[in-house]
C-alpha cells in the first residue's frame, strides 16, 4: 500500500503540467528567454540581480556568443548550489533529528531534490522564466517551453550587461537548484512525523502554485538588450513579474526561496501538529558534529548561490562572493555573542545557526550592498534570527522542528527589508542602474525602496501561505499527512524506509 501510495505521489508530480496545459490556453510564443531580480522603478530599469535570463539581442542585431568564462563560472556555481543541497542541507538537518529519525530527513532532502530537478525540466521553468499571457504574464510565465520545447546547446539566456549571454541550458540548471533546495528547506519544520508520500505529494503541488509564480513574480524580465529608450524600457516593464515592474529588489532569493519557503514550513508545523513527546520528552539534536558539517558545506555551497545569481564572472560577483563571505561571518558572532550573554556559553549549534542566519539574510542583498553594509546585515541577523528561534517560537506556538521559519523566514525578511536600506549609494550601496542613459540613477530614496521590498515580503507570505495551507489539506485528505503514533515512537527511519542510520 505504502508503494502504491509512493508512485501515485511521484506520478501526480510528474504529470501535474499535462493537467496545467489542459488548463490554460497556450500563449503567443515568446521573444526571449526572461531573466531575474532586479529592481525596475519608474524612471530606469533595474541593475544587477539574481538568478534569470532573458533572450539574446533583438532579431535585428547578430546573436552574441557566450564567454567561456562566465560558462564556465556558471558551471561551477551550478555545483556549489548543488553541494548545499545534498550533501549539505540533508547533513544539516539530519544531525539536529533523533538519530531514530536520520535517513528519513536525509532521504526526505534528497528524494525532493530529485523530484524538483525532473518537474523543472518538464514544466517549471517555462512557467517561472518564459512570457505568460494577458492578464496572467506578472504572475506566471506561459508554457512555450514546455518540456524544454526550443532549448538547444546553442540557445542564449541574457545576462544583466547588454550584449552578453549565456547558455540558456546552463541557466536552467543553475535554477533548477534554487527551486530543489527551496522545497528541500520546508522539510525541517515538519521532521521526524510526515509521511515520505505525503511530503512529495505537498512538495510537486507547493512547487507548481507557490515557488513557480512567486519566482516569476520576482525574477522574470525580458533582459537589458532591448532597452535603448523609455518607450522599450516601458515595454520592458509591462511585460515583467508583477513585483520585479514594482523595483522589488532580490539578488538571490530572499523572497523567492527563503520567505517562501518558511511560512510554508510553518503552516506545515500547525496543520500536521507537534511531535509527539514534545515540549515533555528530550528532543536535542543527535550529532552537532554532522551539523556543523552541513552548516560548513551550506558556506561554501552559498557562494555559488550567490555569486552565481549575477550570471557573470565580474566586479559583481565578487561583491556577492565578499558580502556572503563578511556578513555569515558577522552573523556567527554576534549569534554566539548573544547566546553567550544570555546562557552564560556559545555553542556549536548556535554558531552553525548563526552562520545560516547569515547567509539567508544577506541572499536578497548581497549585489546590491557594499561590505559594511553586508557586516551591519549579517550582526542584526544574528541576533533577531536568535531571538525568532527562542522568543518568537514561544510566541507562535507551533512545532517548527529544525527552525525554518525563525531562521529563514525571520533572516529572510529582515534582509529583504535591509536590502533597501543598504543599496543606497550614500551607504555604500549599488544603487539601481539606468539601462536607458546606462549608468547608475541619481535618484534612490531609501523610503520608497522599503515600500516597496515591504510590498514584497508581504505578497510572498500571504502567496505562500495560501497556496501551502490548500496542498497540506488536499494531500491531508488524499493520503494523509502523518504518520501513526506508534510509527513515529519507534521512528521514521524503520517504519518509512526500514532501515536504520547506525544499527539496530
Amino acid at each position: 500500500m505504502k508503494n502504491r501510495l509512493l508512485s501515485l505521489a511521484l506520478a501526480f508530480g510528474l504529470t501535474l503540467s499535462s493537467a496545467l496545459a489542459l488548463a490554460q490556453p497556450a500563449p503567443a510564443a515568446s521573444a526571449a528567454v526572461p531573466s531575474a531580480a532586479a529592481s525596475a522603478m519608474a524612471a530606469a530599469a533595474p541593475a544587477t540581480t539574481a538568478a534569470a535570463p532573458a533572450a539574446a539581442a533583438s532579431a535585428a542585431a547578430p546573436t552574441p556568443v557566450p564567454n567561456k568564462g562566465d560558462t564556465a563560472w556558471m558551471i561551477v556555481a551550478t555545483v556549489l548550489v548543488i553541494l548545499m543541497t545534498i550533501p549539505g542541507l540533508a547533513l544539516f538537518y539530519g544531525g539536529l533529528v533523533r538519530s531514530k529519525n536520520m535517513l528519513s530527513v536525509l532521504m526526505q532532502v534528497f528524494v525532493v531534490t530529485s523530484l524538483i530537478y525532473v518537474l523543472w525540466v518538464i514544466y517549471g521553468y517555462t512557467l517561472a522564466f518564459s512570457g505568460g499571457s494577458g492578464i496572467t504574464s506578472p504572475f506566471i510565465g506561459s508554457f512555450d517551453k514546455l518540456f524544454l520545447k526550443g532549448v538547444t546547446p546553442d540557445s542564449v539566456a541574457a545576462t544583466f550587461s547588454k550584449g552578453v549571454v549565456i547558455p540558456e541550458l546552463i541557466f536552467i540548471a543553475f535554477q533548477a537548484t534554487f527551486a530543489a533546495i527551496t522545497c528541500g528547506l520546508i522539510v525541517g519544520s515538519f521532521a521526524e512525523r510526515a509521511k515520505f508520500s505525503a511530503v512529495l505529494l505537498f512538495c510537486a503541488l507547493w512547487f507548481t502554485f507557490s515557488y513557480l509564480p512567486v519566482a516569476h513574480m520576482v525574477w522574470y524580465w525580458d533582459g537589458p538588450d532591448g532597452i535603448t529608450d523609455a518607450a522599450s524600457l516601458d515595454k520592458v516593464t509591462a511585460a515583467g513579474g508583477w513585483l520585479w515592474a514594482k523595483g522589488a529588489l532580490d539578488f538571490a532569493g530572499g523572497t523567492v526561496v527563503h520567505i517562501n519557503a518558511a511560512m510554508a514550513g510553518l503552516v506545515g508545523a500547525y496543520v500536521i501538529g507537534k511531535r509527539v513527546g514534545y515540549g515533555k520528552e528530550s528532543m536535542a539534536p543527535h550529532s552537532l558534529t554532522l551539523t556543523m558539517v552541513g552548516a560548513a558545506l551550506l558556506w561554501v555551497g552559498w557562494f555559488g548561490f550567490n555569486a552565481g545569481s549575477n550570471l557573470e564572472a565580474n566586479g559583481s560577483a565578487a561583491l556577492a562572493f565578499v558580502n556572503t563571505l563578511v556578513a555569515t561571518a558577522a552573523a556567527t558572532l554576534s549569534w554566539i555573542g548573544g547566546e553567550a550573554l544570555h546562557k552564560g556559553k556559545a555553542s556549536m549549534l548556535g554558531g552553525a545557526s548563526g552562520a545560516v542566519a547569515g547567509l539567508v539574510a544577506i541572499t536578497p542583498a548581497c549585489g546590491f550592498v557594499g561590505p559594511m553594509g553586508a557586516i551591519v546585515i549579517g550582526l542584526l541577523a544574528g541576533l533577531i534570527c536568535l531571538w525568532g528561534v527562542n522568543g518568537l517560537k514561544r510566541l507562535l506556538g507551533a512545532d517548527d522542528s529544525l527552525d525554518v521559519f525563525g531562521v529563514h523566514g525571520v533572516g529572510g525578511i529582515l534582509g529583504s527589508l535591509l536590502t533597501g536600506v543598504f543599496a543606497s549609494p550614500s551607504l555604500g550601496g549599488t544603487g539601481v542602474y539606468d539601462y536607458v542613459a546606462n549608468k547608475v540613477t541619481p535618484d534612490y530614496s531609501i523610503v520608497t525602496q522599503l515600500g516597496i521590498q515591504a510590498q514584497g515580503v508581504i505578497t510572498t507570505v500571504v502567496w505562500s501561505g495560501v497556496v501551502a495551507f490548500m496542498a497540506y489539506k488536499l494531500v491531508d485528505l488524499v493520503i494523509g499527512l502523518r504518520v501513526s503514533e506508534e510509527s513515529e515512537r519507534e521512528g521514521l527511519d524503520i517504519t518509512s524506509h526500514g532501515e536504520t542510520a547506525y544499527g539496530r
